[in-house]
């Protein structure tokens, strides 16, 4: 047996116990323990081109290898849970995240509903970026948005509001479960960095620690002024203050 056929025999045995299927690097030092004989180097040669090498491995995402016949169960069966919790429970939790933690908000906002009585929606959390009285080199304020979705199948929802928020935002986040499809992720990670979105992960079903985690920092823009002021005069108020 060649040294390919034998990477690729213990990655179909590896992957076998592994429905969900294994990452690279992962995979990589499971099949170099596994088999010490063969030179550290060639492993990750061949992983590279794995599954155009076998038909029975396949990679869902980036980086990531699964067994072709877990495809059809993963893709029909979701990670889901019995929903006890509300999307707004979480807005109060990431206005504070987004100023105390990820730094992006002088001051954040729950929202929701249809505060800006716009059929292009109401983000769920608005927040403003300000210079401090302190700060050596003032800027100009930046107003940031967020969609936040407790839903693994609204993934594609949130990414077109959070798109459409950019209109009047100059940063705009995307909300979602941590337990989302891995391709669903990879995917609408992709989607944020051609789109200048931020990403971020939180557990759905905790409100109490969501335990934000940032996966794509969001790309400020100069969005249109004509909205930026059409929208932000409802909440100016509470929000400049």
């Amino acid at each position: 047996m060649t040294v390919r056929q034998q990477i690729i025999q213990k990655a179909i045995e590896l992957l076998e116990a592994e429905p969900e299927g294994i990452r690279f690097n992962a995979l990589s030092k499971k099949i170099q323990a596994a088999l010490p004989d063969i030179k550290p180097r060639n492993v990750p040669s061949n992983l590279v081109i794995l599954e155009n090498l076998t038909p029975e491995i396949y990679k869902p995402a980036k980086g990531l290898f699964r067994l072709t016949k877990y495809k059809e169960e993963a893709e029909a069966s979701p990670i889901s849970f019995v929903q006890k919790t509300k999307e707004e429970d979480f807005y109060e939790p990431f206005a504070t995240w987004l100023v105390e933690e990820l730094e992006e908000c002088t001051k954040a906002l729950p929202l929701g509903g249809s505060k800006f009585k716009d059929k292009w929606g109401t983000p769920d959390v608005v927040g403003v970026l300000k210079p401090k009285p302190t700060d050596i080199f003032p800027f100009p304020m930046e107003i940031v948005s967020a969609e936040i979705k407790i839903d693994n199948y609204a993934l594609i929802t949130a990414f077109g509001q959070a798109c459409s928020y950019k209109l009047f935002s100059h940063k705009s986040y995307i909300v979602v479960p941590s337990t989302s499809h891995v391709e669903d992720l990879s995917r609408l990670d992709s989607l944020c960095l051609i789109f200048g979105l931020g990403l971020i992960l939180f557990n759905a079903q905790n409100p109490k620690d969501p335990n934000f985690t940032i996966k794509t920092r969001a790309v400020s823009h100069k969005p249109d002024m004509f909205y930026v002021n059409k929208h932000i005069r409802e909440i100016a108020d509470e929000l400049l203050s």
